[in-house]
């Protein structure tokens, strides 16, 4: 079984940007149950189908596919929940970790997440100067709830 041990942050300031290179993102949801996602992606010109379980502490199952390009659009345009996540998310290495930055674009244009992942719930991590709040525990944050309660709507 595969799983993904991720942590998140909000980002502060625009200091990461310097000398990153982003790649878009639109993501749609089949599902998105609390118990299992099932998410169609599109990142740059490759497609994805993922499927993730629930979430305890900060790891979850996770399983993910290379899926045709075409047919990923297709999906994301006639089968998947709406809106579509949009996101361009940049990879940015610090302190030995890769770190994923999203800025989000639609109806979450302002919110900037930093997600780590991780080898064992328990790893150390270095905090890069630009991460703030801790938000892995906040559901709220979860891509699957942000097309269901876009931060614009947050208020």
């Amino acid at each position: 079984m595969g799983v993904e041990i991720e942590r998140k942050y909000l980002v502060r300031g625009n200091a990461w940007k310097e000398g990153a290179t982003g790649v878009a993102y639109r993501q749609g949801y089949l599902s998105s149950h609390r118990e299992r996602t099932v998410r169609i992606r599109t990142a740059g010109d490759k497609g994805y189908l993922t499927i993730k379980g629930i979430t305890t502490g900060a790891a979850r199952p996770e399983y993910e596919y290379e899926i045709p390009y075409g047919e990923a659009v297709e999906m994301l345009a006639t089968l998947c929940e709406k809106p579509v996540i949009e996101k361009v998310r940049y990879k940015i290495p610090f302190a030995g970790l890769l770190w994923e930055v999203d800025e989000f674009g639609g109806e979450n244009q302002g919110l900037v997440i930093a997600e780590v992942e991780l080898t064992d719930e328990a790893q150390s991590v270095t905090l890069p100067p630009w991460a703030g709040a801790e938000v892995t525990a906040d559901t709220r944050y979860y891509n699957a709830n942000l097309f269901k309660h876009p931060y614009s709507k947050w208020g």
